[in-house]
């Protein structure tokens, strides 16, 4: 069974696919991120479905994307020969003047072509659809096609080598000398629809190279917008392409994984469905976006909030579904066995209700981006954001699950009394350079209150706890220089970086916490919170410090240049859901950071890393060296 780390992503801006280095599809979800899985043989082998194209004993395989693109290429090796099988899911933009509009075919396509020798290549696609809940009806429908139904969904299989069907699969075995290839694609479609027209093997063959390059060329159209050009370029770019192919285009929201119940400890029971949009994740890949000079997704971005928050502030969620949704009720699926056996598999969500406090100060930090990069407040949208800066007037006081999403009594988290703070802060900066009407003075009260509240309740020994009466060390304190509160060189953010470290770093990777959170079981460490440490260093000047660290992070990407949510610390093997949006928007910001500090464009005693990233940005159209 592949392992995590062995999988590569494959996208077009509304779903997404997972192949193995051996050349299977093991996930994809069509014909969006939270549609019910296809292939899902990566939580279960046994009934889960894949979709494989290798050659007979293959004895090596290598594999990259086409440069600046999330098209795969893998070279399997054998004795003979080498087949090369690139794979891509086909996007084009349709209309220059409307970047969420693009036209994806909710297909995968797959060439097999040989570039050596002699090779004799095997094809099995074997699909189960709704999480491998039922065995669909197979039909050959011409030598060359084949009809894949059952339940709501339709699989329509086009190839230009004969094919053959079986009872629970499509197959088809060809022999191929150096410059010849095959092409095939499986297109999804309602079960209900009519059915897709069948075109000929040499009209396929056209159609498939046209779509390849146009998919090429969207990729790389996108890409050339990017204006980083600093160290670690590779892996930026790569992260920005990661990032924009975890983007649902219509709405354009940006989903945490496009996965769910990969393990966070093997065998375990941490396992969670990512297929969804949280508000703090949205703001840091705003971020990031931004600080790369990608305009357009901040637009997306204030269109998705501003349709999904619609309504009352009050009613604002720290998580949905990729349209909007509110209601993600969390369900497990027991056919499955899981990822190496690590059980339940959930699908669903029942973070979605919790009180998260964060939400308000990423939303609002979101909204000051987003002003400060020269993008438009309506009036519309100033109501909205005074709702929620009055909110947060009236619940700072309360506890909650915070960042972390415990499934425990709700605490006093230090994280969360933060964001409330920078939810104030942030709504008296927007008042002053709008000078919009709001009760500022107010605001800027209780701001001085929670500040209050923080230096007294949440560092007693002088150093930030994890929350107040819970003299235990947590990452995401980490941040708190971050969003400005204090300077990283202030005594009390030092003596934080010193006990987080000392409590829960190991090998250079940070565990969350080490605490009690309601659930049994353990995980591993998250590479977010390692760049957040990475960022703490570069802001206090550490500059050495901080790029050998980098370095080390780096070097937790797998071939392909992707991340995982955690590292096992004692293995080095990656782990939950995957990639993770969050791990590729951190190395983002952080690389810029890096960057920008190695040209002597970060003041000693700065903070507000976000504010000062936008004005650098602003200033020169440039972060990279």
């Amino acid at each position: 069974m592949n392992r995590i780390a062995d999988y590569a992503l494959i996208g077009d801006c509304h779903s997404a696919a997972l192949v193995g280095r051996d050349g299977s599809i093991d996930w994809a979800c069509l014909p969006s991120f939270d549609s019910p899985a296809i292939f899902c043989a990566i939580l279960d082998p046994r009934c889960g479905g894949s979709w494989s194209v290798a050659p007979r004993d293959a004895t090596q395989a290598t594999r990259a994307y086409l440069p600046g693109t999330n098209v795969l290429v893998t070279a399997l090796t054998t004795a003979g020969g080498v087949l090369e099988v690139t794979d891509c899911m086909p996007v084009e933009r349709t209309d220059p003047g409307e970047p969420r509009r693009l036209e994806a075919h909710a297909a995968i396509m797959r060439r097999a072509r040989c570039t050596a020798g002699e090779v004799e290549a095997q094809v099995r696609l074997a699909p189960r659809f709704e999480y491998g809940a039922f065995l669909p009806r197979f039909r050959q429908t011409s030598p060359f096609t084949a009809d894949i139904v059952g339940g709501a969904d339709a699989l329509y299989v086009h190839a230009t080598s004969p094919v053959e069907v079986t009872n629970d699969a499509v197959t088809a075995s060809f022999r191929l000398r150096a410059g010849e290839e095959v092409w095939m694609d499986a297109v999804w479609r309602p079960s209900y629809e009519p059915k897709l027209q069948t075109t000929d093997p040499a009209e396929h063959a056209r159609e498939g190279a046209r779509r390849l390059e146009a998919t090429t060329a969207y990729w790389r159209s996108w890409l050339g917008r990017c204006r980083y050009e600093g160290l670690h370029r590779d892996a930026v770019h790569r992260s920005a392409l990661a990032l924009k192919a975890l983007t649902w285009a219509p709405s354009g929201a940006i989903v945490a994984a496009p996965t769910t119940s990969l393990p966070e400890e093997i065998g375990g029971g941490r396992n969670w469905d990512y297929r969804f949009t949280w508000i703090r994740d949205a703001t840091l890949a705003l971020t990031s976006l931004l600080v790369l000079g990608f305009r357009e997704e901040a637009d997306d971005f204030k269109f998705w909030l501003e349709r999904t928050g619609a309504g009352r502030p009050e009613d604002l969620q720290i998580m949905y579904g990729i349209r909007g949704e509110r209601a993600l009720p969390e369900l497990e699926l027991p056919h499955l066995a899981g990822h190496r056996g690590s059980v339940p598999v959930r699908i669903g969500n029942g973070a979605v209700k919790q009180l998260q406090l964060d939400a308000y100060g990423q939303i609002l930090e979101a909204g000051w981006l987003y002003a400060r990069a020269g993008g438009e407040l309506t009036e519309s949208n100033w109501r909205y954001v005074c709702g929620l800066v009055d909110i947060v007037c009236q619940r700072w006081q309360k506890p909650d699950q915070g960042i972390w999403e415990i499934r425990d009594e709700p605490r006093h988290f230090t994280h969360s009394k933060a964001n409330c703070w920078l939810a104030l802060h942030r709504g008296v900066q927007l008042a002053r350079v709008t000078g919009l009407p709001c009760e500022a003075e107010r605001w800027a009260r209780e701001r001085d209150r929670v500040r209050a509240y923080l230096l007294e309740q949440a560092a007693p020994e002088g150093w930030f706890q994890q929350a107040a009466a819970q003299q235990v060390p947590d990452a995401s304190t980490l941040l708190l220089p971050a969003i400005g509160f204090l300077p990283t060189r202030h005594p009390l953010i030092l003596r934080t970086i010193e006990v987080v470290r000392r409590s829960l770093e190991r090998d250079g990777l940070l565990f969350r916490y080490l605490a009690p959170d309601g659930l049994a079981g353990g995980e591993g460490a998250f590479l977010l919170c390692s760049f957040w440490l990475l960022d703490c260093l570069t802001h206090a000047g550490r500059l050495d410090e901080a790029e050998a660290l980098l370095e080390r992070l780096l070097g937790f990407a797998n071939d392909v240049g992707l991340f995982a949510e955690e590292i096992d610390p004692a293995t080095a093997e990656p782990l939950g859901n995957f990639p993770q949006a969050f791990s590729h928007m951190a190395l983002v910001r952080s690389c810029a950071y890096l960057a920008a500090a190695r040209r002597g464009r970060i003041p000693e005693g700065a903070h507000d890393y976000a504010e000062l990233a936008i004005d650098r940005l602003l200033a020169d159209g440039s972060l990279g060296e």
